[in-house]
């Protein structure tokens, strides 16, 4: 039977943990230096710099290749999942958050009108991410898969 012992010692699984980690944190205080203020749903939501869905995957990804080379069936999955996971986090689940923004304005404005708006919860807006920030999660990821299975 496995333990949680074998989970932690397990390099891919603990990369790709600390890779959504490390992003999470520093995703948390970037967002806090730019607008001055501490939000604590940043440190579980997703959106914003850097990405870590790609920083999570990429890490995955990493580990995968370190452990098991490039010719693996283990870094062939990972390596089209993570491909899988970025391209939908610029592409569709941006356009998601745009949509969530434009939604919002347009509820605030018509609240007086109807009933409807009034009830309805804001939508949002961080779901997707830039091509910027979803490439500092890759780099982000490949580089704490690189150091982590370097040093464990």
């Amino acid at each position: 039977m496995y333990s949680f012992s074998s989970l932690i010692h397990n390099d891919i699984f603990m990369s790709a943990a600390l890779g959504w980690l490390v992003a999470q944190i520093l995703k948390t205080l970037i967002y806090a230096a730019l607008n001055h203020t501490f939000r604590t749903d940043r440190l579980f939501g997703s959106g914003g710099m850097p990405s870590s869905h790609s920083a999570t995957v990429c890490a995955l990804c990493s580990a995968s290749l370190i452990t098991y080379g490039l010719g693996s069936f283990e870094f062939a999955i990972t390596f089209f999942f993570a491909f899988i996971v970025m391209y939908d986090a610029i592409g569709v689940r941006w356009e998601t958050g745009e949509q969530a923004k434009l939604l919002n304005k347009m509820m605030h404005q018509f609240q007086h009108l109807d009933k409807v708006f009034t009830d309805q919860k804001e939508l949002k807006e961080f779901v997707g991410h830039t091509p910027l920030q979803v490439l500092c999660g890759g780099i982000l990821g490949i580089i704490i898969a690189s150091i982590y299975c370097a040093l464990f």
